[in-house]
């Protein structure tokens, strides 16, 4: 990568609602030494944005503007050219994010977003990680509330599984992690439009699974096994509360890494869950998902769904203020196939959708850019975790988000 680019990270999609929290949260606490810029397709909103930051920071008063469109390539190459980093809030990913990727792989710029679209993660895995592995480049995906509370948390969960273990026991170990997710908040119009479209296509995106699983299935260790259960709705009495297996984009993104970091184990299974207090609103919350998706099926229906909300809209800051998120992650690690320890862990946060979310992306843009030699040498199309690992953990320990270990010793 080229040193003498003018900044270090640029925040695309800026004056977005969730682009401008992110921007406000590196105006409150990003180092001095971080040099940074907004980037969106309105100069006159780029300046505006500027001068507010500046009430936070004075500082920003001095942080760069550049005009870019996800439409026009030309603008995200000058773009991409000028930065080591870039972090993207421009969605739906699936129409909008493909360009900025590509320009990205080609300038040698490392890349984060906040999508939970599988059918775009496996289009950039598919189109790009041949490419971006070749440059030295990490295109991350999924670094908000999907998926870094869940990727990063099984990585410290595996740790704390695994301490003090050797190099050839962790390779032999044997690792079953369950995580249950429970949170409270509301969300903008731009991810209402992200899951309903995501929703209206899932045809494609079962074709361009078949190719991807062709692909995958040619690169990782056949003498690994790394799987999910599908599960099943059950009680937890430790928690008190009902599981349902969690059909999002997290799971995939766990299985992912596990693949990539070796560490995990020979044989390595994570289950996903989310946590409801009472059965009827669990059932009740199964048939209004499916409902959803149906409608989401049929043109006149799905445009009626996106009416609802509109994107760039959000919820208020006393709204905000209100949200909060905890997984819970339980573990079971066999060492030699006959020690075995256990552990669980408590991964904890405010306002999942968009205060914690914007945290989380401005610190993965912050590690990409910064901490290179901390991270792992791992580049392609990857996970937060396998791109980014204990560095980016710290960062967000550091931040405020909660990694604690609750119960740990032997089974």
């Amino acid at each position: 990568m080229a040193k003498s680019r003018p900044y270090d990270l640029v925040v695309f999609g800026a004056t977005g609602f969730t682009g401008r929290l992110t921007a406000e949260y590196l105006a409150g606490n990003a180092p001095e030494t971080l040099k940074w810029a907004v980037a969106g397709r309105s100069h006159q909103k780029l300046e505006e944005l500027r001068a507010d930051l500046a009430r936070i920071n004075s500082a920003c008063a001095d942080i760069g503007v550049i005009q870019a469109n996800s439409g026009d390539q030309r603008s995200l190459r000058e773009m991409t050219a000028q930065t080591r980093a870039v972090v993207t809030t421009v969605g739906p990913y699936v129409e909008y994010g493909e360009g900025l990727v590509q320009a990205c792989v080609e300038a040698g710029t490392h890349y984060a977003d906040l999508t939970g679209e599988p059918e775009f993660v496996d289009r950039c895995i598919l189109g790009y990680d041949d490419a971006a592995r070749a440059n030295k480049v990490k295109i991350v995906n999924c670094c908000g509330f999907d998926s870094i509370p869940h990727d990063l948390g099984v990585l410290f969960t595996v740790e704390e599984l695994l301490k003090g273990a050797t190099k050839a026991q962790r390779a032999a170990a044997n690792v079953e992690i369950e995580g249950f997710v429970l949170a409270g908040g509301s969300f903008s119009g731009g991810t209402w439009h992200s899951a309903v479209k995501s929703f209206s296509r899932v045809g494609q995106l079962r074709a361009q699974r078949r190719k991807l699983k062709m692909k995958l299935r040619e690169s990782r260790d056949p003498a690994r096994k790394i799987h999910s259960p599908r599960g099943r709705i059950h009680y937890r009495p430790e928690l008190g509360r009902w599981a349902c297996p969690f059909p999002t984009i997290d799971p995939e993104v766990v299985r992912r890494s596990a693949h990539l970091i070796p560490g995990y184990g020979q044989d390595f299974e994570y289950a996903h869950y989310v946590q409801v207090k009472r059965l009827p609103k669990l059932i009740g919350g199964i048939a209004g998902l499916a409902g959803i998706f149906t409608l989401a099926q049929i043109p006149p229906t799905r445009q009626y769904l996106l009416s609802i909300k509109n994107p760039g809209k959000g919820p208020t800051e006393e709204q905000r203020a209100k949200g909060w998120f905890a997984v819970t992650m339980v573990g079971l690690a066999v060492l030699d196939g006959e020690h075995s320890r256990s552990a669980r862990v408590e991964i904890t946060g405010g306002d999942p959708g968009y205060g914690e979310t914007a945290k989380m992306l401005a610190e993965s843009g912050m590690c990409l850019a910064k901490d290179g030699a901390k991270t792992p040498r791992n580049y392609g199309v990857i996970t937060p975790a396998a791109a980014m690992g204990k560095a980016l953990l710290k960062r967000l320990q550091k931040a405020g988000i909660g990694f604690e270990v609750v119960q740990s010793g032997r089974a």
